[in-house]
């Protein structure tokens, strides 16, 4: 089975072009299969049946795995005895008629254009309003995870550009554009707030976000920023520490944003959690058929 799933890597690659990312990720769901098959005595893929391929999904329902999880693994081997069948001569594709657990989605929380103005208006011109101010706006401006503008280091930036990096998730390093308002923020901390707060030598001298004892800004600390803030702006809406992320995947959608230059700025590590935000779409492509169709 391992040979034949080098082929199917390998015709993947040359002829459907797939990225590196995406060979992994099949090459690791149908993998596991073979490990799944192989515990329980079965080394020819012409004695795999539906029944295991069932087994095989349950098994990982029972370990915990998200529906999405299991309909992207799924997926997966459906493209690999599509490939057998068509290329080997394999009689039965054990996947044909299975069907894919249903994704419950949650509701996604995500500010208004309008809740988002008010919130970056909200902190003052101290030297904790000008940091806030800063750590708002690059959130918004870039997407960034919670976790990734805390890990964050003065390296990180350049002002002249207008860029931040982040080394992301799964290792996936990425460049993202600042907007003149989060760029002029970031330089007024900087240059102002930032030496005030910075008031010892140490290991987190380089981070970009400080507290009071000049030590990085945690997770859970900036979490308390947006929470403060989106309470003095009169938001009423659930604060997490996604939704100001989840507020700039809606609103770049909105206007006209494609799905993969926002998997790019977001860091997924493929196009299936980027999917969540397509419907924000709709009336887009409604709007721009009513403009363009000459029968619209």
């Amino acid at each position: 089975m391992e040979s034949n799933l080098s082929l199917f890597i390998k015709y993947l690659a040359e002829e459907k072009a797939m990225a590196s990312n995406s060979l992994l990720a099949y090459g690791r769901d149908v993998n596991d299969f073979i490990i799944f098959l192989s515990e329980k005595g079965i080394s020819d893929l012409d004695d795999v049946t539906k029944t295991e391929v069932i087994s095989f999904l349950l098994a990982l329902k029972n370990h915990g795995k998200s529906a999405a999880t299991v309909n992207r693994k799924l997926a997966s081997l459906r493209s690999f005895f599509y490939y057998i069948k068509s290329r080997k001569g394999l009689a039965i594709d054990p996947t044909e008629g299975i069907k894919s657990p249903k994704i419950e989605r949650k509701k996604l929380e995500y500010l208004t254009v309008e809740q988002i103005e008010r919130l970056l208006t909200k902190p003052d011109d101290s030297i904790k309003g000008r940091r806030d101010r800063a750590l708002l706006e690059v959130l918004y401006a870039s997407g960034m995870r919670v976790s990734e503008a805390a890990a964050a280091d003065l390296s990180n930036i350049n002002l002249r550009i207008g860029f931040i990096t982040t080394d992301g998730e799964h290792g996936k390093a990425r460049a993202i554009p600042l907007g003149r308002p989060a760029r002029a923020a970031l330089e007024a901390y900087i240059y102002e707030s930032r030496p005030m707060l910075l008031n010892h030598e140490g290991p987190e001298t380089q981070a970009l976000f400080l507290n009071y004892n000049g030590d990085r800004l945690t997770r859970q600390g900036i979490w308390k920023i947006i929470k403060l803030n989106a309470k003095a702006a009169d938001i009423d809406a659930e604060i997490t520490p996604k939704t100001l992320r989840n507020s700039f995947a809606v609103h770049m959608i909105q206007n006209g944003a494609d799905l993969m230059t926002l998997k790019e700025l977001m860091g997924h590590e493929d196009l299936t959690a980027t999917q969540v935000y397509l419907s924000f779409s709709k009336n887009r492509i409604k709007d721009v058929y009513d403009h363009a169709h000459p029968r619209a």
